[in-house]
């Protein structure tokens, strides 16, 4: 499974502009990583939890803006269609890691 963060926060306060540095630091630290700007994605094991992390996400939220969550299975992920650009064949980014125990 994949969690899929994708926001849209203001910045055009200093306390707005902490709160978004705060979120996607949050983001980062619980594995997210950045697929395009505002876009970020983690590995789950399984749909509970991803259920429980977009659960912990919302205990971190800032103020104002708009946040989606979106779970995706590997398949669905893997069938992504790149229009321009090229994939990153990065090793975080990649369920093969994830170690059932």
């Amino acid at each position: 499974m994949r969690l899929m963060i994708m926001f849209d926060l203001p910045v055009e306060t200093a306390k707005q502009r902490k709160q978004y540095r705060q979120f996607r630091k949050s983001l980062i630290n619980e594995g997210f990583l950045m697929i395009q700007y505002s876009v970020y994605v983690r590995v789950c094991v399984t749909k509970k939890s991803a259920t429980l992390m977009e659960n912990w996400i919302k205990t971190f939220l800032p103020e104002n803006g708009t946040i989606q969550a979106l779970t995706l299975t590997e398949k669905q992920y893997n069938d992504m269609h790149f229009l321009v650009g090229d994939r990153v064949e990065d090793v975080r980014n990649n369920s093969d890691r994830t170690v059932i125990l």
